[in-house]
């Protein structure tokens, strides 16, 4: 604690409390800014989902008619819609958190001007200020010596510099608050609003809900011929996964009769790295499929056993490489292609194709284009990519290997 010494009067001047109160202030404001960020970007990514999940749906066949696409694509809307609300409330919440973080600061802030204020009115009773505002110069003229004389003009400069120094330090961080506050209110206002359409629109969901329920009884209903295209598609996804099975087993073999090249390992080397962060094989879409068993939406009793994933995109959409490597096989099954890329050891299969981009012998790199995805008339107008993973001939999860 500084203190100033006028005529045997001791002067106390708090400006090292006032630094750190201050730094200490200003530090706490924006505790909550990354989350609130965090959240609007979360947003974002939710509202782009639903926009995706639109367009799949428009897509499908203008009817009411009860489809199992349809049914898959509504629940998706749905369930991603109920997040996007639980996010805008959340974002709700940690504003208000930030304002009243923000609105005691300011109070603070307050106190402590006030509190230099009266420290500035008694040190004017202490050391007779008045009469040295109303004379500065008869004040340093009564001086008892020439010494008295330079530490009062010493002190008359301090004292001035660090009145005002402090009021502008506390004056512009009162400002930058109350420009902060404001903004977090308007902010706040924007965020409600889009909240309120939210709501509106979750409205419109719970109509869908009653839509899907509506469909899922008609689907029920329809169970005979439901059960005959569910044997028909699952004998077809059977022959493809055999075809597919067959073609990297003998890669595989023919592979294992001679050692990686240089530049093989560096390929399996950059793809295995790679894990949890290959871009997807669709540039936008959603998974309507996961690896491995899985039960059907319909019929409890029945489980699937996907070999890779399915990613439901809209028509006209490519698939694209999720690595740099090289074309190994083009084939068609079920009047549709299928395309193997190497990247060393490992390889990638994108199936479901109406038409190629690429062919055997072909160097490609990440997000290269693959092919156009196969829209299916009779299954609602579904454009969807079946995509795996191969390390040799082990099949991995390509969930665990693309980004989240």
């Amino acid at each position: 604690m500084a203190m100033i010494k006028v005529k045997g009067e001791r002067l106390k001047v708090k400006g090292e409390r006032l630094l750190v109160f201050l730094i200490a202030i200003l530090c706490f404001v924006p505790a909550y800014g990354e989350s609130v960020k965090e959240l609007q970007n979360k947003q974002k990514k939710l509202q782009q989902e639903i926009e995706q999940t639109n367009k799949m749906l428009k897509q499908t066949k203008k009817d009411e008619t009860a489809t199992l696409n349809k049914l898959q694509l509504i629940g998706q809307n749905i369930k991603t819609q109920k997040k996007l609300i639980t996010t805008l409330d959340g974002e709700i919440t940690a504003l208000n958190k930030q304002m009243k973080s923000l609105t005691a600061t300011r109070d603070s802030l307050q106190r402590v001007l006030d509190g230099h204020k009266a420290d500035y009115a008694q040190m004017v009773r202490q050391t007779h200020y008045a009469r040295m505002q109303q004379s500065p110069l008869l004040f340093l003229l009564s001086s008892d010596s020439f010494q008295q004389l330079a530490r009062r003009a010493r002190y008359l400069q301090e004292f001035a510099h660090y009145r005002q120094e402090q009021v502008r330090r506390i004056a512009a961080t009162q400002a930058e608050i109350d420009t902060q506050n404001n903004l977090l209110q308007s902010n706040k206002k924007s965020k409600q609003s889009v909240l309120s359409t939210k709501k509106k629109e979750q409205a419109n969901l719970q109509r869908d809900e009653r839509k899907q329920q509506n469909m899922l009884n008609q689907l029920k209903s329809k169970e005979k011929d439901l059960s005959k295209q569910l044997k028909q598609k699952q004998k077809k996804v059977a022959e493809l996964n055999k075809k597919i099975d067959d073609m990297v087993r003998k890669e595989a073999e023919k592979a294992s009769k001679t050692t990686l090249t240089k530049e093989q390992k560096l390929l399996a080397g950059g793809f295995e790295a790679n894990k949890g962060r290959l871009p997807w094989p669709i540039e936008k879409g959603m998974i309507s499929g996961h690896f491995g068993k899985q039960q059907h939406p319909i019929y409890s009793q029945v489980v699937m056993d996907n070999k890779g994933v399915y990613l439901q995109t809209t028509a006209g959409s490519k698939a694209r490489a999720v690595y740099k490597g090289q074309v190994t096989s083009c084939f068609m099954i079920a009047n549709t292609y299928a395309v193997i890329v190497q990247h060393g050891n490992y390889r990638t299969v994108y199936s479901n194709l109406k038409s190629l981009s690429v062919k055997q012998g072909d160097m490609v790199e990440t997000k290269q284009a693959i092919g156009t995805i196969f829209t299916d008339p009779e299954q609602d107008q579904k454009t969807e990519l079946y995509f795996q993973i191969y390390k040799d001939r082990e099949i991995l999860n390509p969930e665990l290997w693309i980004a989240k």
